[in-house]
């Protein structure tokens, strides 16, 4: 599946990102996600799978989605043919980025195969997330600042050297005083807790560990980024009140408190990982349109054949006299 199809699914993130990118900077976040849902929707359809989604987008923010259960890829009557494929999607993470023309809004996918993605809902979910070096070193329950200093110890470094990475939220006013008492440093985030964790599983970002509450959604993508990685992410899903629990329930998960390791979340023996920048950031460049086509930038990773690629597109324009630069 992985060799097959890696390229298929850049296309598609690709895709989405183009749509998403045509709209940043309007200040509308709803019609920045749908064009990048409508324009990943079209992808998907020509990509030879038959897909189920099962990681889908914008319920909590009642946004337009891929919703869950949704099938994608070729039509039924080509299904026979083709595998089956769960899907994981976030046509847009960071729809106010795209929206207010800020860095680090990308478009993401991951695909393995039937049963190879956690059924995730829509409800947020406490994280940490390390890379190669910290995996096994850390423990959801700990004390922050005994995290802090086993990544410390892992990377052979000064707590005071750690950058940790936080979604900018009021609920993480405690966390955020942890960290700055065990003397770390933090990077602020206003969106992207997705991009903050593949950041955090790549050497030589400055950017040693990801910790506070985000999308469950976003965290299956994260663990299937991290399982391309050899990163770590351990999670535990933060359930609002009691109506939200049986829904969860509903989708097969009993223990509400349980610790999902990257394994648990993304648990696939194939996985792909997908990605493309929309606006600037610091893994992936935005989108840059010019008056001969449109150039991206993107990252796909697998996990059996380990392989991780960073891919510079240019699309050109049907013009006849139409010029390709290098730069």
């Amino acid at each position: 599946m992985e060799a097959e199809l890696s390229l298929d699914f850049v296309s598609v993130v690709e895709e989405a990102a183009i749509a998403a990118a045509r709209t940043m900077g309007r200040g509308d976040r709803r019609y920045s996600d749908q064009m990048a849902v409508e324009a990943m929707r079209r992808a998907l359809d020509t990509v030879p799978i038959a897909g189920t989604v099962v990681i889908g987008e914008g319920e909590r923010d009642e946004a337009p989605m891929l919703y869950i259960g949704e099938k994608v890829g070729l039509k039924q009557e080509y299904h026979d043919t083709v595998p089956e494929v769960d899907i994981a999607v976030d046509p847009l993470e960071g729809t106010n980025l795209c929206a207010m023309g800020v860095s680090g809004a990308i478009t993401a996918l991951a695909a393995s195969e039937k049963g190879g993605l956690l059924h995730a809902p829509d409800c947020y979910m406490e994280k940490l997330i390390v890379g190669p070096s910290s995996k096994g070193a850390v423990d959801l329950d700990a004390p922050v600042k005994d995290n802090l200093r086993a990544i410390a110890r892992r990377l052979e470094r000064d707590v005071q050297d750690l950058v940790v990475v936080v979604l900018d939220r009021p609920r993480h006013e405690k966390l955020i005083t942890a960290i700055r008492e065990a003397g770390a440093r933090i990077r602020l985030i206003p969106d992207g807790d997705l991009s903050a964790g593949i950041t955090a599983a790549v050497l030589g970002t400055g950017v040693h560990a990801v910790m506070g509450i985000g999308g469950a959604p976003e965290g299956v993508l994260t663990a299937a980024a991290l399982r391309c990685l050899n990163g770590e992410i351990l999670a535990r899903l933060v359930v609002k009140d009691e109506a939200q629990a049986e829904r969860i329930r509903s989708m097969g998960i009993r223990d509400l408190k349980q610790i999902y390791t990257t394994q648990d979340l993304a648990p696939g023996k194939e996985m792909i990982f997908a990605a493309t920048g929309v606006t600037e950031g610091s893994l992936l460049k935005g989108v840059r349109f010019f008056g001969d086509g449109v150039r991206v930038n993107s990252l796909v990773m697998t996990c059996a054949t380990r392989r991780a690629r960073f891919i510079d597109s240019v699309y050109l324009s049907k013009r006849p006299d139409v010029r390709i630069s290098l730069f």
